[in-house]
């Protein structure tokens, strides 16, 4: 088998932190588009005519069109600057939360979700090319906080925020708005974003290679059941909310925001110590978040007790992804989009899985038996990572 040589990324003099918010703005759409479906399930369900386990599968289609272009985009695209790439990433996103605002019915709702999972993956992808090459290799756990902080937001803001929104206005309103400003976003990428040659010129060989890597497999492997576990609950965290007695859309919207707000100071805390702690917080984190996962339910009776494991939950769910993008930068140096894109691959899958089996579950026997699985599975990715981290890479 033939592996082609990885093409080095020129180091940035210094760190363009007006590019690296552009990128985290783009995150915080990207992430706030994927999940606005989470925050108004019911509407979404209500104005469709169709179950809550039914408007869930805009985040399956989402993931299953991501499962595929993660790992091909930079096949097909081996030459074009990653810049413009995003670019046209963004207007793809834009694109579609348009399509969804003035779909009649799920079918072309999901269809159109399929040009958001595709930007997605491709962001996903490129970010941690797209970083080195703002803030420089030996400032990449800084870079990737920024990343983060993006989907962090979204949590924190783009999501709450849509469910108030929703609660406002028609809930297609929200997706219009959405759509509009991402749009714009890609004008302000085209201009602030230096140029970002391809890290490598990818192939399946690049890939099963870097797989075959001391401790990668077995990484990532944790990763998907960590990812797995995550989304098994939070994709149905709405109807978990709604158990909670005399809970209404005011008192959801702000659990909602307490979980953002966890993942928005988890993110800053954790990032600072991240390149000397991300072994570490590999099992720790899923661990804990097991615990809060669990605690969501079974506090269900005290608005007080859910919002403190929802807070416990978002702060170390945003460390879960500095931990995953840091492990890439720290374990695969000379292969960063191939590692980027095998991470993204095992999150759309976790993702499609989750929503999948979670909307059959929430549908035939209710929300508790999707956050036992998501228990199990955060358990199996802390200790697959545990293991991992013994591998001598």
């Amino acid at each position: 088998m033939t592996v082609t040589a990885p093409v080095p990324i020129p180091a940035a003099e210094r760190i363009r932190y007006g590019a690296l918010i552009v990128v985290m703005l783009l995150s915080f759409l990207l992430v706030t588009a994927e999940f606005l479906p989470n925050g108004m399930l019911t509407e979404i369900a209500d104005g469709l005519g169709i179950t809550p386990g039914q408007a869930g599968q805009m985040v399956t289609i989402t993931a299953l069109v991501g499962l595929f272009v993660a790992p091909t985009v930079g096949m097909v695209f081996p030459r074009v600057d990653r810049r413009t790439l995003l670019v046209w990433m963004a207007l793809a996103a834009a694109a579609s939360n348009l399509i969804v605002a003035v779909s009649p019915n799920l079918l072309i709702i999901l269809l159109a979700r399929f040009l958001l999972g595709a930007a997605l993956s491709t962001f996903w992808s490129m970010s941690i090319t797209v970083a080195v090459r703002i803030a420089g290799p030996e400032r990449l756990g800084r870079a990737v906080m920024f990343t983060s902080a993006g989907t962090s937001l979204a949590t924190v803001a783009g999501v709450p925020v849509g469910v108030m929104l929703g609660e406002m206005m028609d809930w297609r309103a929200v997706f219009a708005l959405t759509g509009i400003v991402t749009g714009l976003l890609a004008i302000a990428l085209g201009t602030m974003l230096p140029p970002v040659p391809p890290a490598q010129v990818s192939s399946f060989g690049l890939l099963l290679d870097t797989i075959r890597r001391p401790g990668v497999a077995l990484g990532l492997t944790g990763h998907i059941f960590v990812v797995l576990g995550h989304f098994l609950a939070y994709t149905y965290i709405r109807l978990a909310l709604e158990r909670v007695p005399e809970v209404d859309g005011g008192t959801i919207v702000m659990l909602l925001a307490v979980f953002g707000i966890g993942g928005l100071i988890g993110n800053v805390a954790i990032g600072v110590i991240i390149d000397r702690t991300f072994r570490t917080l590999a099992v720790v984190a899923p661990a804990v978040i097991a615990v809060a996962v669990g605690a969501t339910i079974v506090l269900s009776d005290s608005v007080l007790g859910v919002g403190i494991a929802v807070f416990v939950w978002g702060f170390f769910l945003a460390s879960w992804l500095l931990v995953v993008n840091t492990w890439v930068g720290h374990r695969m140096p000379d292969r960063l989009e191939a590692g980027g894109s095998l991470v993204v691959v095992g999150f759309q899958a976790a993702i499609m899985v989750a929503a999948g089996v979670g909307g059959i579950l929430v549908d035939s026997v209710g929300v508790e038996p999707s956050y036992a699985l998501g228990v199990i599975a955060l358990v199996i990715g802390a200790v697959l990572f545990g293991l991992s981290n013994r591998a001598r890479g």
